[in-house]
Order: C-alpha cells, then structure tokens, then sequence
C-alpha cells in the first residue's frame, strides 16, 4: 500500500476510535500520578503550579467554546460514523489562524493534566503521542476537503499553519456567536476536565491519608456536574416534546 494511502486509511480508523485517547492518557496519566505520590510520599504540590496545570486546560477549552460558537452547522471538521461531512470550508474567524482549532484546544485540555503528574517524561511523552495521533488524522480529514473542496482548499491550506496559530492572519466571521452550541457541544468537556482533575487530587490524597483537598476543583467539579444534568434533562425533555408532536 503507497505510503500516503495508508496515511490516510491509519487516520480514518484513528478517528473512528479517537475517543478512546482520553481514557489513554486518563489511564496512564494517573498510574504516573500515583507511582509520584508514593515516591515523594507528599501530594502537596503548591497552589500556584495546580492553578498552572487547570489554566492550561482551561485554554484548551476557550479555545474550543470560541470555535465552536462561530461554527455553523455541517463544515468542515464535522464528522459521523458514516463518513467526514463538510457542506462548506471554514476559512474566517479562528479558521483564519489555523487549520485545526478544536485539535489545539484539545491538546492544551489534555496537556493540563499531563503537567499535573509533575513528570516530566509523561508530559513530553504525551505531546509526541498526541503528534503522531493527531498527524494521521488530520491527513485523513485533509484528503476529504482537499478532494471535496479543490482549489478553494488547497489556496487556504497553502497559507494558514495547520496546527499553530498565526494571529496576523485573522479575519472576522460573518456569523455570530451561538451559546447554545456551545453548552450542547461542550457540556460533557467542561465537566470531565474537572472531574478528572478532582479524581487525580482524591487519589493523592486518600494514598497518603491526608484531607488537605484543593477545593477549586472539587467545588468547580460540583457545578460543572450540576450544569451538565441540568442541560441534559433539557435536551431530553425538548426531544421529548419533538417526538409527541411529529406524531
């Protein structure tokens, strides 16, 4: 098989499956955490670096609340079980720095909690095994556009980075921001980014049976959570309601 079909084909099948990268460096993420809590027998790392490590992930999730909000519906990097979707290529707002925003914004949420087990290995680790992961879909998203949208794709590729953002090349959006998107869409990361870095400071503390807890993010655990079945039980009775009508 040519090198770039099996590119392309090794993207496709990772993507299928991308949601299995959290519970990845989930998994990985905390047996390093603990093996560092055992070695140090200290869970007390300063408030400041703990802050560091949620405001790097909170980035990551501005990043994709931005790009999501100004996303409309069926363009490019929208995606189903039954093939990539993309009616029209975004190429203004964040689109306009970057090819791949909610990739970014990805990488930053992920990156919090790799810093979180001070370890620097797993850290550097995590960043190679995101590039090598993301690199192959990305390849694979870009032979769709590329084939879909042609020369309209391969002019806007050809100066906006595919990964880092060039901030001198934004230009506006026509579109207006949709809150609602967003807390649809990005309900179920707000809340997991908490979640996560709540159960990683639980279990460095009940290893040293201490109850020094930082309670930011057990209390912002608590909220997210809240504001998650609050709107899952609005989209299910709304979907509810769609149903008893149409009959």
């Amino acid at each position: 098989m040519p090198l770039k079909q099996e590119l392309e084909t090794q993207g496709n099948w990772l993507f299928r499956y991308r949601s299995f990268l959290p519970i990845i460096v989930l998994a990985l993420g905390l047996g390093v955490f603990i093996q560092n809590v055992l070695l140090k027998n200290d869970n007390d790392c300063s408030l400041f670096f703990e802050m560091l490590c949620l405001a790097v992930s909170i980035l990551g999730l501005i990043i994709r609340v931005y790009t999501v909000g100004f996303t409309p519906h069926n363009t490019s990097g929208r995606n189903t079980k039954a093939g990539q979707v993309a009616d029209e290529l975004n190429t203004t707002g964040i689109y306009s720095t970057t090819r791949n925003p909610l990739y970014l914004g990805n990488f930053f949420m992920w990156l919090g909690l790799a810093m979180f087990t001070e370890n620097l290995w797993f850290v550097i680790s995590f960043v190679f095994f995101y590039w090598v992961y993301y690199e192959r879909i990305v390849f694979a998203e870009e032979q769709f556009l590329e084939s879909k949208f042609g020369e309209q794709y391969t002019k806007w590729a050809d100066k906006v980075p595919v990964f880092i953002p060039n901030l001198y090349l934004f230009r506006n959006t026509h579109l207006s921001f949709s809150l609602k998107k967003v807390l649809l869409k990005e309900k179920n990361g707000l809340f997991a980014m908490f979640l996560i870095f709540t159960v990683f400071e639980i279990t460095g503390e009940i290893i040293l049976r201490h109850t020094h807890y930082n309670m930011i993010f057990i209390v912002g655990c608590i909220l997210t959570m809240i504001l998650y079945i609050i709107l899952k039980v609005i989209k299910k009775r709304k979907t509810m309601l769609q149903n008893k009508f149409s009959q």
